[in-house]
């Protein structure tokens, strides 16, 4: 295991209300999740990053001595650096610098486990490194592994630059194939698709948990940060016996990289197709309102962020407060304190999700000819049969079905309306 020292920094010309420890708190969080042992977590305030060594050059002497004393193997800094800059502290410190971006791709390649996870890993790292590869330094010779080498490999590292571009255009057409091949499944199932659910949140929020207690499934649950990188769909009935499928998601995190939500879309494809958003929050960490800004931030990014939201308030059995409590529902949409954990006021939720999904409904007296009776079981399962009469030339029903199926049914003339 590598033993890291951790270098968290804040910058007065931040203007967010993250503190000190809050910085240094997420990037030790990070820095666990990679596998490494922290030795110690050493916080500066600067007032802007230097063009050189981001820091002050005493603080990068300083860090040179300590890493040397401590015999320590990789330095982790809280803030992305420029390909200059890493260069000049890996000179100055001999010893492996890892920035915030290369720490999150780092989670992200030990945690993809789809083809698809694979490759928008692989593409991002060699998008990261290509204008780092200057052909010395110790970024091309990190032969010992270890934090910042999953996923590509050392061999991808030391290519030269065209070899590299050509490697990225060819991922990216991968990415490109796999994508026209869903979108053809999709438009295939378009038609008679379950309404869908997407959970969206901060890293940690409890999105696995709740689609645990939901739909009693068996997803991996951990401390750690981005467990869950590919999606998971489940089926979720809902109490009055609809059919939806709920997605969990990747999570957020503050100053997200454009450039990562760009190369992981098609991980967050459940988000972008959802019907609606389940926004889960961490109720009792004290930097809420600050995770919702940055879930909001990468919904704005992905342009969802005027889909229908309900905001479900996770952990609340931490808090002891009711009437903090009810404060924090100001300022977001369809509040619903809830447990994931211990499956409290989940029947709330549920109950806010059938409500949304039945203004969608439009009750129909139709009728279908015997030709057609699948139908029947695709009533059953989209929609609630009321009634269904079976006589000698067609199939009159009485439903309830979702606006988007009825209105395809009668666009395509599978269902004729009955007076």
């Amino acid at each position: 295991m590598e033993r890291a020292l951790l270098v968290s920094i804040k910058l007065e010309s931040e203007n967010d209300n993250w503190l000190m420890q809050d910085v240094a708190g997420e990037l030790e969080e990070l820095a666990k999740t990679s596998g490494v042992e922290v030795w110690d977590n050493i916080t500066c305030v600067c007032e802007r990053p230097t063009p050189n060594f981001f820091i002050g050059k005493g603080k990068t002497q300083e860090l040179a001595l300590i890493s040397q004393e401590e015999n320590i193997d990789v330095l982790i800094f809280s803030h992305d650096l420029s390909s200059t800059q890493q260069r000049n502290l890996e000179e100055v410190i001999a010893k492996k610098i890892i920035d915030r971006t290369q720490l999150i791709l780092d989670i992200f390649a030990r945690h993809a486990l789809t083809p698809t996870g694979k490759l928008q890993v692989e593409l991002a790292q060699l998008q990261y490194l290509l204008p780092r590869l200057t052909g010395k330094g110790i970024v091309l010779s990190r032969l010992g592994g270890g934090i910042g080498t999953s996923g590509p490999g050392e061999k991808e590292l030391e290519m030269d630059r065209r070899r590299i571009r050509h490697k990225i255009d060819t991922l990216k057409k991968e990415l490109q194939n796999v994508a026209l091949h869903r979108m053809t499944i999709k438009k295939k199932r378009k038609g008679y698709k379950l309404p869908s659910i997407a959970l969206v949140g901060y890293t940690s929020a409890g999105k696995s948990t709740l689609i645990n207690s939901l739909t009693l499934s068996c997803q991996k649950i951990s401390d750690g940060l981005f467990t869950t990188l590919d999606p998971l769909s489940k089926q979720l009935k809902l109490p009055n016996g609809e059919n939806v499928i709920i997605s969990d998601t990747v999570g957020f995190l503050h100053n997200l990289p454009h450039h990562l939500i760009e190369a992981f879309k098609a991980t967050l494809e459940e988000v972008i197709e959802a019907d609606i958003l389940i926004h889960v929050l961490d109720a009792s960490s004290p930097l809420l309102k600050e995770h919702a800004r940055a879930v909001f931030d990468v919904l704005k990014q992905l342009g969802v962020e005027q889909k229908p939201i309900i905001t479900a308030l996770n952990k609340a059995d931490l808090l002891t407060d009711e009437f903090w409590l009810n404060d924090l529902k100001e300022g977001f949409s369809h509040p619903i304190c809830i447990s994931a954990k211990f499956k409290n006021n989940l029947d709330a939720l549920l109950k806010t999700i059938q409500e949304f999904f039945e203004s969608r409904m439009v009750d129909a007296q139709v009728a279908i000819s015997h030709s057609r009776m699948y139908l029947v079981d695709l009533f059953h399962r989209e929609g609630k049969v009321k009634d269904i009469k079976y006589l000698q030339k067609e199939v009159q029903i009485q439903v309830s079905l979702p606006k988007t199926l009825y209105n395809k049914l009668l666009q395509n003339q599978e269902i004729s309306l009955l007076r």
